[in-house]
Order: C-alpha cells, then structure tokens, then sequence
C-alpha cells in the first residue's frame, strides 16, 4: 500500500454504498422500510442490501481502521524520535500524548479479532498472528525496566527485579525483543503499544502497599530525568544512574515502535481491497464472513472486553489487572473497543481525518430480511452500552479513572453498568445469528469470569 493515499479506500466502497438502504425505523420501532415496491403504493423495499454487500463493506472498513492505526504508530514512532533525540519535558508530554492519539483507531478495530483475521490468525491459519505483540498485556514490565518490589495487584513482580533488559548490555534490536517476547510464559510481554506505555508513563503505584491507602486518581509518574542525556540519567525520581541507561532506554522505545508499525503494516497489507491475500478470501466468503463478522462483535463483547477487561480488574480491584494501567487510558480502551462493535453494526466508520466510511451495514440487512424488531432491538443495546461507557470516559477524563472507579464501592454501579451493557448486546447478538441462518462459534467462550 501507498501510505499517502488516505482516500484510497473511498473509491473501492462507491459500489457498496450506492446499495445502502435508506431506512426509517419508524416512531414506534417496528416499521423499518422506506419506498414502495409498485405504483400502487403498497409498502415494500424500493432499495435493499444484500449479504456480500455488508460483508464487503466490513472489509472496507477494517481497511481504514487498520490503516489509521498504523497511521498514528507511524506519527507515535516519529514523537519518541524526537523525544529520545531531545528529552525535554515538552516532547515528553508530546510523546505521550501522541501515545494517546494512537489508540483511539486501534482499539476501533478489535472488533476484527476472533474471526480468523491477519490479527490473530498466523499464515498457516493457526491461532497467533500479530496481535499478542501489538497489544499483549498485563505487561511484563519488569523484564524490560526498572519496577517496584511489590505493585498493587500482583505480588509476584518482584521475583524478576533485576533482569530487565535496560540494565543489561544485550544489544536492544528487533531480534533481541522479538526473542524475548513470552519466553518465560505469557507475562514476559516486551513488545507493543503497552510495552511503550510502561516506558513513558512507568508504574501506576498510586496506592498504600499496606492497603491502607486510598488509590489516586494519577498515571504514572515516570520522570523526564529517566530519559536525559546530560549526565542527569535517573531510574526514578532522584535515583541516578549511568547515562547508557537513559540512552538504552530511548533505544528501546524507538526499537518497540518500529516493531508496532512493521507489525501493523502486515495487517494493512493484508486487508488491502483488491490486492490483499484475505481482503480477497473475505468478501468472497459470503455467509460464512457473515457469521465472523457477528462472532467477533460478540465475543469481543462478552468475553474479551466484559470479562477480561472489566469485570477481572473489578473483582480483583488491581491496577495491574487494568488495561492501559500505567496510563490511566482504560476508559478509551472501553469506549473505543464498544465503539467499534456498533460501528460494526452500522456499517460506518469516522477515520482520524475526518473522513466518514460507511455503507451497507447489519441493520439495513436485517431491515431488508424482515427483521425490523430484531434490528431495533441490537441498535437499542448497543446505544445503551455506548451511553454506560461514555459515563466511565466522562469520569475519567473529570479526575476519576477506571482504577478508582472500581476501588470504590459508590462508583462500581457505573462499571457494572457497562458489563451488563455487554451482555445484554451479545444476546442480542446470538438472536441475530440465529434469524439471519449464519453459522458462528460460541460467543461466550472466552473470558475467565462468568459475567452474567
């Protein structure tokens, strides 16, 4: 692919949206299409959606979300060069911020795992791909870089104190991280968007290892001074050190995020209409992409994102069993992951330029086969979903993150709100497999939390 052709992709939808019902679901939510079949003005479908259209769109829009995502790794990869290069405060704040900035289209596309997608999915079709290394976690972060004796949710850090990789004198390349990648099991993550998040925020010790504390309601405090090249090298606030450390340390983030975009850029690759090996064999699968397209929706829905990422962190009360926990970021990991099941549903996407992707979407198929209360019914759950979690964004982003929500009895209903969102959104979501006659796996087989 062409990294300048932002609007590549328009062109290849123009077919598939050009078919896009225009639907009117109605005031009393039964009635969901529009035109007359016939001059004699008897209700019925004057345009209408076909399954390959709504498959072919989802590809579409996979497309442009994955293209984004590596867009903003290429924009993260060049601020951490000019930080390392110069680390001064300002470019500090910078990087992080453009840290931010590229998870807003990823975490809109993860929606596209558990479908036997380039994400997850090695060349030979077995289970793997890329997506462990891109956005693995909890991070082994002790592996990589300094880390305190005990961390709020996990006892066991402590043992690998000492080994990490900025204190050794291996040298830091692709090989070196690539290699090290889940060596010991699944906690020595080194690589990916958290493995840079650790390095720019560090630790999110915010609490009382007693228990006694009360958990504040700030990332991690990881200093600039970390990162200095003047003779002023720390590894922690006041705790100075040699300068190849800071310089390692720089080495290693810019190494991370050449392996997130090169590991991006094979997912791109692959999704590119026309010429991309699975971009082909997807829209060609006719019901059987149909059916991935609603088990990714509903198994990231139930057990990825309501157990895994919620409702473990909630039971367990641990920042370490968050998300993004060094950044205090999980509420947009939330929001974007239930964002990009509804824009799934409707078949439309708003890319980082502003750019709106949309065509045939669930709703206007379901309206076209006659299921008209079915489609209202998703629609309806997932606007609910979006509205719990947009509480527990507003909450972060007002000075509550989603580690204090949980760790406080009064706010919990607000994160109990979301799961439940998501449950109700996946039955849902099985309704629809079932009406539309796709076969799907079982939507509820992963997670480690029964959630219901």
């Amino acid at each position: 692919m062409k990294f300048g052709s932002v609007h590549k992709i328009t062109t290849a939808i123009l077919l598939a949206s050009a078919l896009t019902a225009c639907v009117d679901d109605g005031d009393d939510g039964a009635q969901g299409i529009a035109g007359t079949d016939g001059a004699d003005g008897a209700s019925g479908v004057s345009t209408y959606v076909t399954r390959e259209d709504v498959v072919t769109t989802n590809a579409n829009i996979a497309y442009a979300a994955y293209s984004d995502s590596l867009f903003a790794a290429i924009a993260l990869r060049d601020s951490l060069a000019t930080f390392v290069t110069a680390p001064t405060t300002e470019n500090f704040v910078a990087a992080k911020e453009s840290w931010k900035a590229s998870r807003e289209p990823y975490g809109q596309t993860e929606v596209y795992r558990f479908r036997g997608g380039p994400i997850d999915t090695n060349a030979d079709g077995s289970e793997g791909g890329v997506e462990g290394a891109v956005n693995a976690w909890p991070l082994g972060e002790a592996v990589i870089d300094y880390v305190a004796g005990q961390v709020d949710g996990d006892d066991g850090i402590a043992t690998l104190v000492g080994t990490n990789v900025i204190s050794g004198t291996a040298t830091i390349d692709q090989d070196l991280l690539e290699g090290l990648f889940e060596k010991n099991g699944d906690a020595d993550v080194t690589t990916g968007y958290h493995a840079i998040e650790f390095l720019l925020w560090g630790q999110d010790l915010n609490v009382d290892l007693s228990g006694a504390g009360v958990r504040d309601n700030t990332p991690g405090q990881r200093p600039v001074s970390d990162y200095a090249l003047d003779g002023a090298c720390t590894s922690g606030l006041g705790n100075i050190t040699t300068p190849v450390t800071c310089q390692r340390r720089g080495q290693y983030l810019l190494v991370a995020a050449d392996i997130l975009v090169k590991d991006l850029k094979t997912v791109v690759d692959a999704w590119e209409p026309q010429t991309g090996s699975h971009y082909n064999a997807f829209v060609a699968g006719g019901d059987d992409s149909l059916g991935l397209i609603l088990e990714g929706m509903g198994r990231l829905s139930y057990g990825e994102l309501g157990s895994e990422r919620i409702n473990i962190a909630l039971i367990n009360n641990s920042q370490e069993d968050e998300h993004s926990c060094f950044s205090d970021n999980t509420h947009r990991d939330i929001f974007l992951n239930a964002k990009g099941v509804q824009n799934t549903f409707n078949a439309t996407y708003t890319r980082i330029d502003g750019e709106v992707i949309e065509g045939a979407s669930i709703y206007d198929l379901l309206v076209t086969e006659g299921a008209h209360e079915l489609a209202n019914k998703l629609r309806g759950s997932l606007e609910a979903t979006m509205s719990a979690a947009a509480v527990i964004d507003t909450k972060a982003k007002t000075g509550m993150p989603f580690d204090v929500l949980t760790a406080t009895d009064i706010e919990q209903p607000n994160v109990v709100a979301v799961i439940a969102g998501l449950v109700a959104q996946t039955d849902d979501i099985e309704q629809v497999i079932d009406t539309l006659g796709v076969t799907a796996g079982d939507l509820k087989q992963d997670g480690s939390t029964n959630i219901e």
